[in-house]
């Protein structure tokens, strides 16, 4: 897997929505922390820890968004994406300065996968380079055939993701909003949070249909468009 074109905007390299900045984490030294990694990185690497929805790919993107605003190789692999074919997706991505490898789930239980990925943690920590992973749980909890792999993961510095409250999910909408340039007001996002899936990428998604709505309509985001969006869905 090569890494994204270096003749791109970042914004076409790395979703927009999925910058450091608009994440929102209850841990105020969790961006901080980030970014210091993505500037830097650590020999250890960095392992974070949720259940679905917490917005662990959203991490793993912006940190490869961060590190390449600081003028730093970054590339993002998705393990569900190469699960099978990982030694072959893995092939020269040591050359990186930050690796996120999203999803260690993924390959939990293929032999191949799991000694691809051991071998790659190896050439990057051996290389001084930075890696990145994301998982639903701590590495003794996950599916992991490969004792070595597991204990490679279990030597990263740790880091738990709870899920968001309905603060920090009006936060995330708002923010997400804003740097569309949609105008939305809080009572419109308490309405949406009492209504609608509140796993974070249900409510990317459906941000993208109502900015979509809003922009073809050329109207605000007031309760009374957003129920009748809603209800042509």
């Amino acid at each position: 897997m090569s890494s994204p074109s270096p003749q791109l905007p970042l914004a076409l390299r790395y979703p927009p929505d999925q910058r450091l900045e608009t994440f929102v984490a209850d841990d105020t030294a969790l961006l901080p922390q980030l970014r210091d990694f993505a500037l830097a990185g650590a020999r250890r690497g960095l392992y974070v820890e949720g259940a679905s929805g917490t917005g662990k790919t959203h991490l793993a993107i912006a940190l490869c968004a961060e590190a390449d605003k600081l003028g730093r190789r970054a590339v993002y692999l998705p393990l569900r994406s190469v699960a099978g074919r990982l030694r072959d997706a893995t092939a020269g991505l040591d050359a990186h300065d930050l690796v996120a490898v999203d999803d260690v789930d993924a390959i939990a239980g293929d032999r191949d996968d799991e000694i691809a990925l051991f071998d790659l943690h190896n050439r990057l920590h051996d290389a001084g380079r930075s890696v990145f992973y994301t998982a639903s749980a701590a590495p003794d909890s996950l599916d992991l055939g490969l004792p070595d792999l597991r204990s490679r993961l279990g030597q990263c510095i740790r880091v738990p993701l709870p899920a968001l409250d309905d603060a920090g999910r009006h936060d995330l909408l708002r923010l997400r909003a804003e740097r569309r340039g949609l105008q939305v007001d809080a009572a419109t996002i308490d309405w949406l949070l009492r209504r609608v899936d509140r796993d974070l990428p249900a409510l990317t998604a459906l941000l993208d249909r109502l900015d979509h709505a809003s922009l073809a309509s050329q109207r605000r985001l007031t309760v009374p468009f957003v129920r009748q969006v809603l209800a042509l869905d």
